[in-house]
């Protein structure tokens, strides 16, 4: 049985050119890059290429990217800083964020008693922009975290006009572009943004590897005391064979970016029109949604919901629901709730994400796979 991956945002599979890149860098240059001697200057060499390779694909300067393992450890330490750091005393999010962002956020509200304002979500799953300008006309030193793509249901952030309007109100502007980044163009000389953050796994990169960018002039305190790597903000030997996976992939990425966002967007279509002529009372969650990423909503019964990843995973089909399962019983989405009705919480929704790997053979099997439950 052929297996089928439709998980993508969740995570993708690696490159082959990524993984002859890591292998090269685990069996010639395993030297520490801390270290003096030429094992160690040339482990410094492929990190330091790598950082430059990363800032030239996203347009930024090098010394404004830290290396990290994910960007969940980028986004605690962000928020965090911001707080203690930088002395915010107010936080702008919104309920369909990312629980890295959303747990951090509810840390400091406890921890520090830092006021969190949540911006209104409209049924389209876009920010409410003009409750996000009134919001921000209150007092109060200001930092917002808004996600650049959902990753549920694929709802795209203006990130240029939003970082606009915060620094029109001298608040700093966070954003998680982990579904972004390697799948859309960046020019961060250019975008009002202050921090933003990224996953290697997401395009096509090893896991554990990550970054943040922090724009030039911003002091954060260190995440990691210890050593001086990553200009002593975050402590520890760099994972120089990782790193250099992730700028590899990211090159790839931007290299075939049109070629493969025009693939991808046209698989999307399909699956779509597919879903819509076998299933006529589908529903799709969220509207003007990124081309790799389709939330649908099934016309299946109550009693179908439980076991519909369980069925299609036996078929060799590998999707996301768009409820999570904890404890045996069916919680809804925190982002779908937000925008779908309660009725409609009870029946399966489906995230299904596509990458340049996937075909249309693929689509046709998820249906039939669906026809069948």
């Amino acid at each position: 049985m052929k297996k089928i991956y439709l998980d993508n945002a969740a995570t993708t599979p690696l490159r082959h050119e990524v993984i002859e890149e890591m292998m090269l860098v685990l069996q010639e240059n395993f030297g520490n890059p801390s270290s003096t001697h030429s094992f160690g200057r040339s482990a410094k060499t492929i990190l330091e290429t790598s950082r430059k390779s990363i800032s030239k694909q996203i347009g930024c300067a090098a010394q404004e990217l830290i290396f990290t393992s994910n960007a969940t450890e980028a986004t605690n330490w962000i928020l965090k800083s911001a707080v203690s750091d930088l002395k915010i005393e107010r936080i702008i999010t919104s309920k369909i964020e990312h629980h890295a962002t959303l747990y951090t956020v509810k840390y400091l509200q406890k921890q520090f008693g830092i006021e969190v304002d949540y911006v209104n979500i409209l049924p389209s799953g876009a920010i409410d922009i003009s409750h996000l300008v009134q919001l921000l006309g209150k007092n109060g030193t200001t930092i917002v975290t808004l996600m650049h793509v959902n990753n549920e249901i694929g709802t795209v952030l203006d990130i240029e006009k939003v970082g606009r309007i915060c620094h029109q109100h001298n608040a700093l502007f966070h954003c998680d572009t982990v579904q972004s980044i390697g799948k859309t163009e960046f020019n961060l000389h250019e975008l009002p943004v202050d921090f933003i953050v990224a996953s290697a796994h997401k395009f096509h990169g090893p896991k554990g590897a990550g970054f943040a960018y922090v724009k030039k002039g911003i002091l954060l305190q260190p995440l990691f005391y210890g050593g001086e790597q990553e200009k002593g903000l975050r402590a520890g030997t760099e994972a120089v064979h990782q790193i250099a996976g992730m700028a590899k992939a990211l090159e790839l990425c931007y290299h075939d970016l049109e070629s493969e966002r025009l693939y991808i967007s046209d698989l999307k279509m399909y699956c779509q029109q597919q879903l819509q002529l076998n299933f006529p009372d589908i529903k799709i969650n969220g509207e003007d949604t990124f081309y790799n990423i389709l939330n649908v909503l099934l016309p299946f019964s109550e009693e179908k919901t439980a076991m519909i990843l369980f069925n299609l995973d036996m078929k060799g089909i590998a999707v996301s629901r768009g409820s999570a399962c904890q404890s045996g019983s069916v919680k809804p989405s925190h982002v779908l709730a937000e925008i779908v009705p309660e009725d409609d919480l009870k029946k399966p929704s489906l995230r299904i994400s596509f990458s340049h790997y996937n075909t249309k053979e693929e689509i046709d099997s998820l249906v039939d796979g669906l026809k069948g439950i």
